[in-house]
């Protein structure tokens, strides 16, 4: 049914948990599975218009960079277990769900395995849903983990 599976993942329990089990349907499918960890591109002006210098800017991008390899090599191992082909990317985007949107087209991913954070009432509201915006803009099927 599918050969490619997009795992987005954040770093977050929920995220880890829909990992694992994306791992485990691709296994069951045998299909590959690549894992995408977007990194938001920061703004550099903050509120009253102080601006962020570059080096603080490389700074937080180099440390959420390693935070972001250190949960896709944690994938890997179980996918190694798994017996699941494995490849992993981070990439710089505007908003998660435009980089997960752009990773499943980039690597020819033909669904989308992804967490839901179960966030309802205001919450949701007021962060929106990465997870619903992928749903009403990518371009393949999309399974949401919960």
């Amino acid at each position: 049914m599918f050969g490619h599976v997009l795992i987005p993942i954040d770093g977050s329990p929920a995220s880890n948990r829909a990992a694992r089990a994306g791992i485990a349907f691709a296994g069951r499918l045998r299909a590959r599975v690549t894992a995408y960890y977007a990194l938001e591109a920061l703004d550099p002006v903050w509120s009253d218009g102080y601006v962020l210098d570059k080096a603080a800017l490389d700074g937080f991008e180099s440390g959420a960079r390693k935070a972001a390899q250190r949960h896709l090599d944690a994938l890997a191992k179980t996918a190694r277990l798994a017996g699941v082909a494995y490849a992993s990317a981070i990439a710089k985007a505007p908003t998660a769900y435009e980089g997960i949107i752009a990773a499943a087209k980039k690597h020819k991913c033909d669904v989308i395995f992804i967490a839901s954070h179960g966030r309802g009432g205001l919450a949701r509201l007021l962060l929106g849903s990465v997870t619903q915006k992928v749903l009403s803009r990518a371009g393949v099927p999309v399974v949401v983990y919960r």
